[in-house]
């Protein structure tokens, strides 16, 4: 491990230099790793670690989207592709990867395909975290461990593919056979992480869950939404409120702020501009910090898992879904999102 200066505080966190991608293959040279569910993690973890050379297979239900997804993927019906239940009992790492609705109710046939010795992976703290919610108490005579992208599926594959990785954190709730802190880490370098850093399956799903109703997702569409629609009522038009919301950040200042900073990103704007923001910096986090103590202290008792569990279980869940979607896609905002993204100069007809 490396120790890190964080603001002033060591952590430690792992890194291609302790662990090398050799490594992890000879860690995991006699693993078959078993990637249930092809849905948002699925595919980029799978590939990813396909293309490290690491012994893959998947899991998906036959005669779905994304068993045709699979399948258009490069895997093989029969020798790289199973249903769910056959590649959890082909493989000694279960990585269980389906939604956090569909390990609660796949639990009960997982479970029974482990054996002594092997690992079930997670990606999120959320089902163990939850228990008493969602049922999954994983057997005794298994490691269980869990290594979390700080990123979307398609990121972590994005990442990948450029060659930069995608920061991730770990964890061993449970180990069994002793070597589940070297397994772990070595799927963590197998996927692609550009480092990895420690934590519990309990500080995993409690930050993962404020961020993205945070300002990851909830509060960035919510701020948006608030600054676009003042914009418009006072006359601006949708391509200028749009630009003033939207593009700009997303095109321009948020790189910046990747690349070096936030007082990178200030230092190069202009003086005026520089001035306001650090002078409304503070109303803003005032503001919503009472919001973010609720939310926290939602996700902490549980409250959010089970809206979730609800609400994702419900069997017109995904036409449900797709009608809140639908409500943000059709909005005036978003559609002058779509017309402003057809105007970038990438898109314009050669």
């Amino acid at each position: 491990m490396a120790i890190i200066n964080f603001g002033g505080v060591e952590e430690n966190v792992v890194t291609r230099d302790e662990f090398s991608l050799e490594k992890a293959r000879e860690t995991l040279k006699n693993e078959v790793v078993a990637v249930l569910g092809y849905g948002v993690q699925g595919p980029a973890q799978a590939m990813n670690m396909r293309d490290n050379g690491i012994n893959v297979i998947v899991g998906q239900r036959p005669g779905t989207k994304n068993w045709d997804k699979a399948v258009a993927d490069g895997w093989v019906p029969g020798e790289t592709l199973f249903p769910v239940e056959e590649a959890a009992e082909r493989g000694t790492v279960i990585q269980y990867l389906l939604s956090d609705a569909g390990q609660r109710s796949q639990w009960s046939k997982i479970v029974e395909t482990l054996n002594e010795g092997d690992m079930l992976y997670f990606s999120h703290g959320f089902s163990v975290t939850y228990k008493d919610d969602t049922g999954v108490v994983p057997p005794p005579h298994v490691d269980v461990a869990l290594v979390a992208p700080k990123g979307s599926g398609t990121s972590v594959r994005r990442n990948f593919l450029a060659g930069s990785g995608i920061n991730a954190s770990y964890a061993v709730h449970q180990d069994a056979t002793g070597r589940a802190q070297e397994r772990t880490i070595a799927l963590g370098i197998a996927i692609g992480a550009g480092y990895l850093f420690p934590t519990t399956f309990k500080s995993e799903v409690f930050s993962d869950l404020t961020g993205e109703r945070g300002i990851l997702m909830g509060a960035l569409a919510g701020v948006m939404e608030a600054q676009y629609n003042e914009l418009r009522k006072h006359g601006h038009s949708p391509s200028e409120a749009f630009n003033e919301t939207v593009e700009e950040l997303t095109q321009s200042l948020i790189r910046l702020v990747g690349e070096n900073g936030m007082d990178w990103m200030y230092a190069n704007c202009s003086t005026t501009a520089q001035r306001g923001a650090l002078d409304w910096k503070d109303k803003f986090r005032d503001a919503v910090a009472p919001v973010f103590g609720d939310l926290y202290q939602s996700v902490a008792t549980g409250n959010e898992a089970r809206i979730t569990l609800e609400a994702n279980s419900h069997p017109e869940y995904r036409a449900r879904l797709e009608e809140e979607l639908r409500a943000i896609r059709e909005s005036e905002m978003w559609q002058a999102g779509a017309a402003v993204r057809a105007l970038r100069p990438e898109n314009w007809k050669k």
